[in-house]
């Protein structure tokens, strides 16, 4: 599996509409086993996404998809720059989707 964790600064007051946005749905995206937005308590202009994939490659296909394309599209102006990025091997856990033929 891989997975991400990744801080997302939104411009000055926009924090709830960056959230909104990022959290709402996209449509389908294969191999997307979790994907969830959060705020940052100590920061309101910032969000956390951490996300749960098949693997590395359903990630980058994902990136090519309409939805998240338009997404993008539409986060962008809320965008002031990106914090934090980790890359992880989740292992299973509470609100993780079963990876598909297990």
């Amino acid at each position: 599996m891989y997975g991400l964790i990744g801080k997302m600064k939104a411009v000055e007051g926009q924090g709830e509409a960056l959230l909104a946005l990022m959290a709402g749905n996209i449509g389908p995206m294969p191999g997307c086993l979790s994907y969830i937005v959060a705020r940052d308590p100590a920061d309101p202009d910032a969000i956390w996404i951490t996300e749960v994939w098949v693997d590395r490659d359903h990630h980058a296909a994902s990136l090519g998809l309409a939805g998240v394309q338009a997404l993008i599209a539409r986060a962008r102006p809320l965008i002031a720059g990106f914090g934090e990025r980790f890359e992880t091997e989740p292992a299973g856990g509470l609100g993780m989707l079963p990876e598909p033929g297990v």
